[in-house]
């Protein structure tokens, strides 16, 4: 009905990225001061305060905060991801109304496309994850889910808009192949140890799992290397970069920075694991000795 221009979001980029990061700190101060005030004894809202004002408030009080009932942890991943795919929608709706649509354009259209939907239709995997499990909710996490995930996984489409890249059929077969061996892994690995943790019998590969100290799960991807799905998700933040070709090093900011965010978290897993698991762990690392990639590290 022309009430709103489907263009809107990509026409208004930089005032929607500053109004968001705006909100972002207004939510992270709420947040703050809940969490001082909180005398809940119970895990999810146990205030954890180190005296540290910056540590405090960029690593969180608190690991599940709700409001009104809803989980905000969650909450806030799903707006990221929404805002995400809406952005998307509006980069896409702009090349079609310009006529500059191309076929990189609906490669990395339809890569994040199917990563969206696909993380809602196995959202429950989400609660096996670190962030979930470990991460109290801070402003890395508001920041990362309400700024980061829309406006910086986007860029991609953002380059595209102003950048014609012709990709050689070969080099887009390669691209799709690049994401599906990606998914294959990410999805892959992640279902394994959720249905391992629900079920630790659960036949995987057609096998019985190889479980370390009753504990830890060394079978399938998780017998190949120790944060495999790490291996899948950097693949796919690497198929998102590749229609817009090499020309550039812009597009490859995303799985250039997701390469140093998940060495980074895998350190801080691994001294967390082998704190709580101990020999248990050190066993497991013996079995498994790669962390991320098999064969180089």
């Amino acid at each position: 009905m022309n009430f709103v221009s489907p263009a809107m979001i990509s026409d208004r980029g930089f005032e929607l990225l500053s109004a968001t990061l705006i909100f972002s700190f207004l939510v992270m101060l709420v947040l703050y001061a809940a969490g001082c005030r909180s005398g809940s004894k119970g895990s999810s809202l146990k205030p954890h305060i180190t005296g540290n004002l910056i540590h405090d408030w960029w690593y969180g009080i608190q690991l599940n905060p709700q409001f009104l009932g809803i989980d905000l942890k969650f909450f806030f991943v799903r707006a990221g991801m929404m805002g995400w795919l809406l952005i998307n929608l509006s980069i896409l709706a702009k090349s079609v109304q310009d006529g500059s649509l191309s076929q990189s354009m609906i490669l990395y259209q339809l890569f994040c496309l199917l990563y969206i939907v696909d993380y809602f239709v196995h959202e429950e995997y989400m609660t096996s994850t670190w962030d979930i499990i470990a991460e109290r909710l801070g402003f890395m996490l508001v920041f990362g889910d309400l700024v980061w995930i829309p406006f910086t996984f986007s860029i991609q489409g953002w380059w595209l808009l102003n950048n014609k890249v012709e990709l050689t059929t070969a080099a887009a077969i390669a691209n799709c192949f690049v994401f599906l061996i990606g998914y294959l892994v990410f999805r892959g690995a992640n279902k394994q140890k959720h249905v391992f943790k629900k079920n630790p019998k659960a036949l995987i590969w057609g096998k019985p799992p190889k479980v370390i100290g009753g504990k830890l799960l060394a079978s399938g991807y998780w017998g190949i290397a120790r944060h495999s799905n790490y291996l899948g998700d950097l693949l796919l933040a690497l198929s998102f970069s590749l229609p817009c070709g090499i020309s550039s090093p812009i597009p490859y900011f995303y799985p250039i920075y997701l390469f140093i965010l998940l060495v980074w978290r895998e350190r801080r897993d691994e001294a967390r694991c082998a704190e709580k698991y101990k020999e248990i762990w050190a066993e497991y690392c013996r079995l498994v000795p790669w962390r991320i990639f098999p064969y180089l590290y």
